[in-house]
């Protein structure tokens, strides 16, 4: 039976034997956990009856997401199958920033298509995976952690040597290298608008790799092969924006709050900033993708884009902001000061809560905003493109090389030829330095941030057109409607920016269909 558990901790019977037993109970959280009981959904029928709709395997998921052609329903069609039974309101509701949860599907396969030892083992064959940089290797004893990476090229016989001799593997950044994990994070990042990051731990039986530790992203933990035991404590802060470093000891944790055995199919949700640890079973090898988001992606992050303008513009235009300080304020301010209480210091207290309330005037929520939206273009991977996808795009262009001379070179694009986006969050317009820039994810690496930033500057005639195109996804739109230029000169610089085409049906007809790809670089 498919379970979900929120905070549901086992009875010390179903915890492995040979991994320490704590003496936990309710008494020992301030977790209400009688009102997070578990469900059960025993059949399809039952899960239909939800409204949850069917569970189904990734492979068949995939099939059903390529018929999709939003991106943002894709996107929120693969977090639907992701957290399966449960629902996305009742996810945000209940669960999202707040408390850990488990769902137990008893569907080994649920997974399966995701990642797997085989697919492992090939990566390191065929692709240059180098120590640090693509793989850790490490271990965890005594409550000691070591890393035992070394220089260079991670070649197999290396890595498996490490491994039978007791040694946890982490594969960073796999979606460089695996077809599937990129396809699953690059449609995440759509429905999160933020960097989905992902990481595979292979962890050898009766083996613990990392010590106990919190992290400053939402993880959401799918258990691929195996099994792993997993124990969740209390934060030390509500949804922390840093990461645990130095790791933490043992005896600085408490009791945990939640304490499970993983299985293939399993899903395990925390919080950032809950503190974590996990062990494998003496009888079977873990693996197990971690995948994660909303890193350094809070309203304290966003402010820090806005008050710095804020500041910088009321430093320019009010006087107030460039009068001088008073003299001797040191001698009433400070933390020496800090629990005297006189007139001088409430009114230099009262002057600059003032001065920040004011500050409220000067905030560029949207230029800072857009500062932010900049960053995601260059965090994001770059988009899966499905057969109809490269069809109309600079992949499925028939242009080649024939009898001496390139062919097919020219787009026949009409005034009537019909474009959109290729995705809804593909590129953004902003401007920097009275220039107007396109901002773009197509041409982003796999592998974080190892391409500059992709932008072109846009003429601030062509920016109108652009803006229109941008709110009309997922809808398509003739050149001829494009708020822009004349006709004529529309069809010249969108055959600039729509590089490829294709003929596709439509109740019966034939529509042009142009998809973003690439910006040309010489539009300006």
């Amino acid at each position: 039976p498919m379970q979900v558990h929120l905070y549901s901790i086992p009875s010390c019977r179903d915890r492995p034997p040979s991994l320490p037993r704590w003496d936990v109970g309710s008494q020992d959280t301030h977790f209400n956990f009688k009102k997070h009981c578990s469900r059960s959904f025993t059949s399809s029928q039952e899960l239909t009856s939800t409204g949850i709709g069917i569970a189904r395997e990734l492979s068949s998921l995939f099939v059903e997401l390529d018929q999709i052609s939003n991106s943002k329903e894709r996107a929120s069609r693969l977090f639907e199958w992701l957290i399966e039974p449960v629902t996305t309101k009742e996810f945000f509701s209940e669960m999202w920033e707040k408390k850990p949860a488990i769902i137990s599907r008893a569907m080994a396969d649920y997974h399966k298509t995701l990642f797997s030892t085989e697919e492992f083992d090939r990566i390191l064959k065929e692709e240059c995976v180098l120590f640090n940089v693509n793989l850790d290797v490490t271990s965890y004893f005594n409550g000691k952690k070591e890393n035992h990476n070394i220089p260079g090229r991670a070649y197999p016989v290396v890595v498996w040597d490490f491994y039978k001799n007791g040694c946890s593997l982490r594969m960073l950044n796999p979606q460089a290298f695996s077809l599937n994990l990129w396809k699953v994070m690059s449609i995440l990042q759509e429905f999160f608008g933020s960097m989905v990051g992902a990481n595979i731990y292979l962890t050898p039986p009766g083996t613990q790799g990392f010590a106990p530790h919190y992290d400053d992203i939402e993880a959401f933990v799918l258990q691929l092969e195996g099994s792993k035991y997993w124990r969740i404590y209390n934060p030390r802060i509500i949804i922390c924006f840093l990461s645990s470093s130095p790791f933490l000891s043992s005896w600085d944790l408490g009791k945990p709050v939640l304490e499970v055995v993983l299985e293939p199919g399993d899903l395990l949700y925390f919080p950032r900033g809950f503190i974590h640890q996990a062990s494998c079973l003496p009888t079977t090898h873990s693996l197990h993708v971690t995948i994660s988001t909303y890193q350094k992606h809070t309203w304290g992050n966003l402010l820090k884009k806005i008050l710095p303008a804020a500041l910088e513009g009321a430093l320019q235009d009010d006087v107030e902001f460039r009068q001088g300080l008073p003299l001797n304020y040191l001698e009433y301010t400070g933390v020496q000061h800090c629990e005297k209480v006189n007139a001088q210091r409430k009114k230099f207290i009262k002057k600059i809560n003032s001065l920040i309330g004011r500050l409220q005037a000067y905030a560029g929520i949207d230029a800072a905003v857009d500062q932010k939206a900049k960053e995601f273009m260059h965090d994001c991977l770059p988009p899966v493109l499905s057969k109809d996808e490269i069809a109309c795009s600079v992949h499925g262009a028939p242009t080649r090389w024939e009898n001496g001379k390139p062919r097919d070179v020219l787009l026949d694009m009409k005034g009537d030829t019909e474009i959109r986006m290729l995705r809804s969050n593909i590129a953004r317009l902003f401007s920097e330095d009275n220039r107007i820039l396109l901002s773009y994810t197509v041409e982003n690496s796999r592998i974080y941030h190892e391409v500059e930033p992709q932008s072109i500057e846009i003429d601030p005639e062509l920016a109108d057109g652009m803006e229109y195109l941008l709110c009309a996804y997922p809808e398509f739109k003739t050149i001829r409607s494009i708020p822009c230029a004349d006709l004529e000169e529309k069809v010249c610089k969108f055959s600039g920016i729509w590089f490829c085409g294709c003929h596709s049906h439509t109740d019966g007809s034939i529509k042009e269909s142009f998809f973003m790809y690439e910006p040309c670089k010489f539009l300006s």
